[in-house]
């Protein structure tokens, strides 16, 4: 079983109520892609995208960090987790990222609503860290899908929201030529 599924069953048990979640790195590709690569798959945690709307939400529902930490708790001897909930102005993305949401579907949850971000953003959060060799392996196989072929890069880094955080700039600018010697 995909570790990413394992432990996004493991939260809606814990859950009481419907959350939505953005799921994105390994996760995202791991359930979000037919055939994903393995190291995606073996992934031991769960990042989340945040709207600043959700995130309002969420910072007074005690139920949903109560079940979060429930879930971190059970799963803590497996090595399983979830990770980062990020808010999305920490993360690079365009600016019309939500209106690309794709849906994912699996069996069996009651509570949890999940999608992951178009393959351009998730190409985008994968260039947050520069010459990183997991996120460029994992940029390379982002270019390789359908929905980025014939994508003008140039122009997608233009348009990119990044946060106005130096050193995530300065990386950014750094994977800008990594990525396009993927192509």
């Amino acid at each position: 079983m995909i570790h990413a599924e394992t432990i996004l069953r493991t939260l809606d048990r814990s859950l009481d109520q419907s959350i939505p979640l953005v799921l994105y790195g390994r996760a995202a590709l791991a359930l979000g892609f037919d055939h994903p690569p393995e190291e995606a798959c073996l992934s031991l945690d769960v990042d989340v995208i945040l709207t600043l709307a959700q995130a309002h939400q969420l910072d007074g529902n005690d139920a949903f960090w109560d079940a979060l930490d429930a879930t971190n708790r059970e799963l803590a001897p497996s090595g399983l987790y979830v990770t980062h909930l990020f808010v999305e102005d920490q993360v690079i993305l365009r600016p019309q990222w939500q209106d690309y949401l794709v849906p994912l579907h699996f069996s069996g949850l009651r509570h949890l609503q999940l999608s992951r971000p178009h393959v351009l953003d998730l190409l985008l959060t994968k260039m947050m860290r520069g010459a990183d060799p997991q996120d460029m392996a994992d940029a390379a196989f982002l270019l390789r899908q359908p929905e980025a072929q014939g994508t003008g890069l140039p122009d997608l880094f233009a348009q990119a929201r990044v946060p106005d955080v130096p050193e995530i700039r300065t990386l950014f600018a750094e994977a800008q030529r990594i990525v396009l010697s993927l192509r």
